[in-house]
């Protein structure tokens, strides 16, 4: 993206920022994605771009960078701190490239995508969030990895709201019933829950993040514990997730694509 391009897209995340921050306006911080179509094959916007966001938004961006190092080098002098990993090998590959950049050693990764107990071992001790922990024996593996390396991961329960068979984590149901076991683990401590809505369904989606809302504020007075986080809500939904009390929003499209039209 060349200069001129960076300040009309500049212009078009300017007047876009009203209608955003006060849909967003109770969320903690706000994900953006960013592919490069090197790293990955699928493109979304560069770092160039990410560096023109943050005069729009006073809201902290957890940035998930599926790009390769020197960007994320890039987006660091932008003034990024904190950086979402979908996939562990990609982790450890972006922690090893950044050790030629002094300057980075304070950055912070949390792993946003499916974990599967095999991969624990290049998570525990790297990122500062696990955001999918979506079993009882991921959840062991997390705090068996972390008792043995002297590490207390902070992790998310991800719960399948909507029952859909394409999507991971606990039931309602099992969440309820593995809470105190999952309490009870060294070297771990649960701050919420997560959850993804059916897409295209706006009445699915209020219906999933309310669910989660009820779940979390229900298991939060049996145990005691704030779980204060609750991560949900895309694009296409997050004004809903919002509503339904959402701390941490993933918005792609919806900040970035000049031709998304917010509902």
């Amino acid at each position: 993206m060349d200069e001129t391009e960076q300040e009309s897209y500049a212009a078009f995340l300017a007047g876009r920022r009203e209608e955003i921050l006060q849909r967003i306006s109770d969320a903690d911080y706000v994900h953006v994605d960013v592919m490069d179509g090197l790293f990955v094959p699928n493109i979304s916007i560069g770092i160039p771009v990410v560096k023109c966001i943050r005069p729009v938004t006073d809201l902290p961006l957890d940035v998930h960078l599926m790009i390769d190092v020197p960007q994320v080098d890039l987006a660091w002098k932008a003034g990024y701190r904190a950086f979402g990993e979908n996939r562990p090998q990609e982790l450890v590959r972006r922690l090893k490239g950044i050790e030629a950049y002094p300057e980075m050693a304070g950055v912070r990764f949390d792993m946003i995508g499916h974990l599967q107990t095999n991969k624990v071992r290049e998570v525990v001790g790297n990122v500062t969030l696990v955001h999918s922990v979506s079993s009882v024996h991921l959840a062991e593996a997390i705090s068996k990895r972390g008792a043995n390396h002297g590490v207390t991961s902070d992790v998310l329960l991800e719960v399948n709201v909507s029952g859909e068979e394409s999507k991971s984590g606990f039931s309602p149901d099992e969440v309820r019933e593995a809470l105190d076991g999952i309490l009870a683990l060294p070297a771990m401590r649960v701050r919420g829950l997560m959850a993804m809505a059916p897409a295209h369904d706006i009445d699915a989606a209020r219906r999933t993040f309310s669910g989660l809302r009820e779940l979390r504020d229900e298991l939060a007075a049996r145990s005691g514990l704030a779980l204060s986080v609750l991560s949900c809500g895309m694009s296409d939904d997050f004004p809903i997730a919002v509503e339904e009390g959402s701390t941490i929003v993933r918005l792609g499209r919806t900040v970035f694509d000049p031709s998304y039209v917010l509902g």
